[in-house]
């Protein structure tokens, strides 16, 4: 099982800026984080050998130690600095209000590959593994395969909590024996980006925005947009991506749909939700209503350029995409509305979580228990979840503080002031329209699929959407 598992981890390594909508790794990190953290992470597409040493073991990309030298030593391993850091102040927190139960910690930051390697060595050995991990979404489903034997369940440590959590994003990091393994860092709600300051130049109005029901009502106001600045070539009411299923992902979430399977069932790509919305892009390619995202899409430097020259003027994409904008488009601040994402039929839901990093204590931590409660308290408190919040951007999943005033509508946090409108304010209306799409053992194979091949044939070569379901839906099978 050794073998097959760290193949399967390589190759998922591999892929990784095809998982789960993700652009280049993972869906967490703000993008002030340097080249690591520029994308959705890490680039989850490096060599799985560079940093490591001269016999193979994987260099660290920084270490350090915090807490109390006095109380139970810990080892935490992360793919990103930035959570690191978070975790580190919030371990301070811990102790200030737990005297008797306090930790000291040690950080440590490998690459993303290597650090998803390391871990699954660590744990199938049976040794070496760190207390506590961060885990990529689309890493899910290789450290969760030994779920009985190889990570603690979390179910009591997050009781204090439970209730105001988002449940379609617990789900997601859930194993297939219904217990809890991984505490999210977000609900990655997509939602729809719309740059107002443009559209208002033709003539559209936030109300205009804001009557978008449907996916048709969508396309109508495009049109409209469209015919108001000319056609000029180059420019697109969107963009349409061949590198990221976050589209497929948003289609499934409406009519309650998984291509997945789950733990259970078997994959099935040729889902209808999923030819209606290829079919519905392929038709906006062909119109001209869409592009096809520059480099596969919107995660990276072409895509940011793209928005930038306001040759797209909405898309869709997770709250997270939010860092990317103050990060790499400051000058876009005060032109950009965010709103829900259109539905095919009225009444469904309008969203889907994506992307994320689900943290873990492995069986092997000297008190899981403990290790446990701080992991609760850090992701999943109030406290915790305003410093995620004010210091990552990202769209917190204690629903209690989405209706708090001084937390989600606080003007000292750049997010809320960066959009036209508070973005808490856009999750509380869609707060009961959150799908889930599990991310399981096909996962890997599915997004790889996709993103080297069906979405290319369908929306650059034009090729049938039933004919590239098909053919997708036939690897699928083999791997299953």
């Amino acid at each position: 099982m050794k073998k097959k598992l760290l193949s399967a981890l390589l190759s998922a390594a591999m892929v990784a800026t095809m998982l789960t909508g993700c652009g280049s790794g993972n869906a967490d990190a703000p993008a002030a984080d340097g080249a690591a953290a520029g994308t959705e992470e890490t680039a989850g597409g490096e060599d799985a050998a560079e940093g490591e040493g001269a016999e193979g073991e994987a260099e660290a990309d920084a270490v350090t130690t915090v807490g109390d030298p006095n109380g139970t030593h810990m080892e935490m391993w992360s793919f990103v600095e930035a959570h690191n850091t978070f975790y580190a102040g919030m371990l301070e927190k811990w102790n200030e209000a737990n005297p008797d139960r306090t930790i000291e910690i040690t950080f440590t930051t490998y690459p993303y590959a290597d650090m998803h390697t390391k871990l699954l060595t660590s744990l199938t050995a049976g040794t070496g593994a760190p207390d506590l991990c961060d885990v990529e979404m689309g890493q899910v489903p290789n450290v969760y395969e030994g779920v009985d034997t190889w990570l603690y369940p979390l179910d009591d440590a997050m009781a204090p909590y439970a209730g105001d959590m988002l449940t379609s994003r617990l789900d997601a990091y859930k194993g297939s024996d219904g217990k809890q393994y991984g505490a999210p860092f977000h609900v990655g709600a997509t939602v729809m980006y719309y740059n107002m300051a443009v559209l208002e130049e033709a003539g559209i109005t936030q109300a205009d925005v804001d009557a978008v029901v449907t996916w048709d009502d969508y396309a109508e106001l495009g049109e409209k947009y469209l015919d108001a600045i000319g056609r000029p070539e180059g420019k697109y009411w969107t963009s349409v991506d061949t590198a990221g299923v976050d589209w497929q992902w948003i289609a499934m979430a409406e009519y309650g749909e998984d291509w997945t399977g789950g733990f259970d069932g078997e994959a099935n790509v040729q889902l209808e939700s999923v030819k209606k919305m290829l079919t519905m892009e392929q038709e906006w390619v062909n119109s001209g209503l869409a592009q096809v995202s520059p480099d596969g899409h919107v995660d990276l430097e072409a895509g940011f350029q793209n928005i930038l020259d306001h040759n797209i003027v909405s898309f869709p994409k997770a709250m997270w995409y939010m860092s990317r904008f103050i990060n790499y488009m400051p000058e876009e601040k005060g032109n950009w509305y965010i709103a829900k994402c259109p539905v095919f039929e009225a009444g469904q839901n309008c969203s889907v979580g994506i992307g994320g990093t689900g943290t873990v204590v492995t069986r092997q931590s000297s008190d899981p228990a403990l290790a446990a409660d701080f992991l609760c308290y850090a992701k999943m408190s109030p406290e915790g979840e305003t410093v995620i919040w004010n210091d990552l951007g990202f769209d917190v999943c204690n629903t209690a503080l989405w209706s708090d005033e001084a937390f989600a509508h606080d003007e000292s946090n750049q997010y809320n002031t960066f959009f036209r409108n508070y973005p808490y304010d856009v999750l509380n209306d869609i707060k009961d329209q959150i799908g889930t799409i599990m991310t399981v053992k096909i996962s890997p194979t599915i997004n790889e699929q996709f993103c080297n091949v069906t979405l290319n044939d369908i929306l650059e070569n034009g090729v049938d959407v039933e004919e590239a379901l098909q053919a997708a839906q036939d690897v699928v099978s083999l791997e299953q």
